[in-house]
């Protein structure tokens, strides 16, 4: 005899059609591909360096971050433990020393000044790179951990390396640091005239000399 079509299947006991709706809704998928949590975690990052470039450290808040990138705080909290764990991981140094210091050897000593200037045009020149940059600087005016991650950069993300190999003593490197970086802030964030517009070729004729002074003195 045949099983009428809308009669449970008695070889399956407690499986009844539609019983997968009965047990409650799965959860929602949207359209495509879910990010995963490295996508996330680079998220929440990408966004933290903008808001401590924008706030400084002190002006940003853990819940201030997981909102702009969209998430739970507490997600936030789970990536990186806590505000300043965020800031760390956000704050890479837009160069990588491993790989600077020999460029640095490979220039000539009587240039060393022009390759200085030029690597720091370079990394503020370009936007991605230059937001861990201006986040340091800003949060390191009210807040000791990012004077110290500013420090880092400065002295062995940099400087730090070249003076060592040209033995060149702290203060005389101290000194051209200072001036580079008030340089980068008048030409990319105060955005003083002339310098704001000058071109790199001219900008280097005018402060590599200095600089130069600095490391072969």
């Amino acid at each position: 005899m045949t099983r009428p079509v809308d009669e449970p299947d008695a070889r399956r006991p407690g499986k009844k059609r539609g019983s997968s709706r009965e047990a409650g809704p799965g959860p929602a998928r949207g359209p495509g591909r879910r990010p995963g949590p490295t996508e996330t975690r680079e998220k929440i990052l990408a966004e933290a360096r903008d808001l401590f470039a924008e706030k400084g450290y002190d002006g940003t808040s853990l819940r201030a971050i997981a909102r702009a990138a969209g998430v739970d705080p507490a997600l936030v909290h789970h990536f990186f433990g806590s505000k300043e764990g965020v800031f760390i991981e956000a704050m890479r140094f837009p160069v990588d020393p491993a790989t600077l210091l020999p460029r640095v050897l490979s220039f000539p000593r009587e240039r060393f000044g022009e390759l200085m200037v030029r690597t720091f045009l370079d990394v503020w020149g370009d936007d991605e790179r230059r937001a861990p940059v201006l986040a340091m600087l800003r949060s390191a005016m009210t807040n000791e951990r990012a004077a110290a991650l500013l420090r880092e950069f400065v002295t062995s993300a940099l400087f730090g390396r070249a003076g060592k190999a040209t033995d060149t003593p702290q203060l005389q490197i101290q000194a051209a640091a200072g001036q580079l970086i008030g340089l980068m802030i008048l030409r990319y964030v105060v955005r003083v005239e002339p310098i704001a517009s000058a071109s790199e070729d001219e900008l280097v004729e005018l402060v590599a000399p200095t600089i130069q002074r600095y490391f072969v003195s």
